[in-house]
């Protein structure tokens, strides 16, 4: 009762004329920002602290909050559209969304997102204010040999779901994780695969990898096929969710949080970790597995929701333990300080005005998106009108701009067309692309976990397999691997046994 008096004086804070115009203000520069591929909500949120040093802090976390949920919305929209992410947590979407989007679906599929998002961000929200206590608590006890059993799942689960074979999707991620070693070793400093370049020290950015990978690899495929197609405008479809599209959604909008929110409290990637999951436990129990890789609107809904629910699950620990587990988190610790306010345990009730207002806010940000993207999706869509000589023209442009916009420096762009390169290769040979961004934006936490566990444990593997936590998760990893062979096993003695029936039935005839 305690926390919903709270959430209701919180509505009070939120809903005053000028904290609904800073959460408009974030909601719609958030929007904006995301559809640029490259900006991220990070990199908005670093840009705008400078322009809040005027305003109270309970506005100024407002319009954060409302660019960080802004910008999902809006990474989501090129992701599906032009198969180019505006951020990480969108990387999913481009999978199913894209090929709906070509096959004239793409209003539908932003839809789909679009709800999905409101309804991942409301029950992560309503979690938020319920079980905040519990998860931080939950995430306290959560160490190194923990994480990185979380990474070895999401490596497994994205290799085994992905592509034509798992040996494909192993060499995809094997590419990913490659790329993730450039830059200085975390530990001992030492320079890997920097080739003598203080550039390459800092690593490569997973935009540039993401916008390479995607944007730039799709761009090239494309030119190199348009000869031998005609290149007409895609269709935009109708702007709706139909009856059959609702009774395929609403199932993955639901399921979604549920895997979002807990990914979010803990610091183990992010956005990134739940949105894969998700999509692999869509693809698992749908009904419609043949369609995924073709345009499963479910590879849509419920990694998007699950998106945004963790967002909510990154608000938690950030503000109930100070504990910021993604880059954006990091910037609004960074803007907590620049404040003189320092989150953790005691924030609560410290400063309850502005806790309770920024919770209440994200509610009304919710609503002002859902009510912002759903009549915008048709028109978002008309982008795929455009020709696609000019559209793709377009979209190396703007993924050029994005891409030197991270770092400022004219070798991000040399380093964008090499992993243009490799992603037009990649998709030559039938590899996958999902499992390699998971390599590049997992594979250097998973090592600094993996040898924190291995320092802890003076050496010894069992250290990697001495909490219940990751006992549980290697469990659910072996079943993963050997689940084909069972299946296999299992269909073999099916047949068998009705083969069996078949010849008793003949004999006795």
């Amino acid at each position: 009762m305690d926390s919903l008096n709270s959430l209701i004086d919180g509505f009070g804070t939120a809903l005053t004329p000028m904290n609904l115009l800073w959460a408009a203000v974030g909601v719609l520069l958030g929007t904006a920002i995301g559809v640029l591929p490259g900006i991220g909500p990070a990199m908005a949120v670093a840009l705008l602290l400078p322009v809040t040093y005027g305003l109270d802090p309970t506005g100024a976390f407002i319009m954060f909050a409302g660019i960080y949920y802004g910008a999902m919305f809006g990474g989501s929209t090129t992701s599906i559209l032009l198969n180019t992410p505006g951020e990480s947590a969108a990387v999913v979407a481009a999978i199913e969304g894209n090929p709906m989007a070509k096959a004239g679906r793409g209003a539908q599929a932003l839809a789909a997102a679009a709800i999905g998002h409101f309804a991942g961000g409301m029950i992560g929200t309503i979690l938020l204010v319920v079980l905040a206590p519990t998860v931080a608590s939950l995430a306290i006890g959560i160490g190194a040999p923990d994480y990185f059993a979380i990474m070895v799942l999401a490596f497994i689960a994205v290799t085994s779901v992905l592509g034509a074979s798992r040996i494909r999707g192993i060499a995809s991620l094997l590419i990913g994780l490659t790329i993730g070693l450039v830059g200085l070793d975390q530990m001992t400093g030492q320079q890997r695969l920097t080739f003598g370049s203080l550039h390459l020290a800092d690593g490569v950015d997973v935009v540039i990898v993401a916008v390479g990978l995607f944007a730039i690899g799709e761009a090239l495929w494309v030119a190199a096929h348009l000869r031998r197609s005609s290149g007409e405008p895609i269709p935009v479809g109708r702007p709706w969710l139909g009856r059959a599209d609702l009774r395929r959604t609403w199932k993955p909008w639901l399921r979604g949080p549920v895997i979002g929110f807990p990914f979010g409290a803990i610091p183990a990637g992010g956005a990134e970790i739940p949105t894969f999951l998700s999509y692999v436990a869509e693809k698992r129990l749908s009904r419609h597995r043949d369609q995924f890789g073709k345009g499963a609107i479910e590879g849509v809904a419920g990694p998007e929701a699950a998106a945004s629910a963790s967002a909510a699950g990154t608000l938690v620990s950030m503000l109930t333990l100070g504990l910021p587990t993604t880059a954006v988190a990091a910037v609004m610790l960074a803007a907590f300080q620049q404040y003189g306010i320092q989150p953790g345990p005691l924030l609560f009730e410290r400063e309850p005005e502005l806790v309770w207002g920024l919770i209440a806010s994200l509610f009304v940000g919710m609503v002002l998106l859902l009510a912002l993207n759903l009549p915008l999706a048709p028109v978002w869509a008309k982008l795929l009108r455009i020709p696609r000589p000019y559209l793709y023209a377009g979209i190396l442009f703007f993924a050029a701009v994005g891409a030197y916009a991270v770092g400022g420096e004219s070798l991000d762009l040399v380093i964008l067309l090499v992993i243009g390169l490799i992603g037009f290769g990649m998709r030559r040979y039938g590899l996958p692309v999902l499992p390699a961004v998971i390599g590049v934006i997992l594979g250097p936490a998973a090592e600094q976990q993996l040898r924190r566990a291995l320092q802890i444990s003076d050496g010894s593997v069992s250290g990697l397999v001495d909490t219940p936590f990751s006992v549980t998760v290697y469990a659910i990893v072996a079943l993963i691997v050997a689940w084909p062979l069972i299946a296999r096993l299992v269909g073999r003695r099916r047949g068998d046994r009705n083969g069996t029936e078949e010849t008793r039935t003949v004999g006795g005839g």
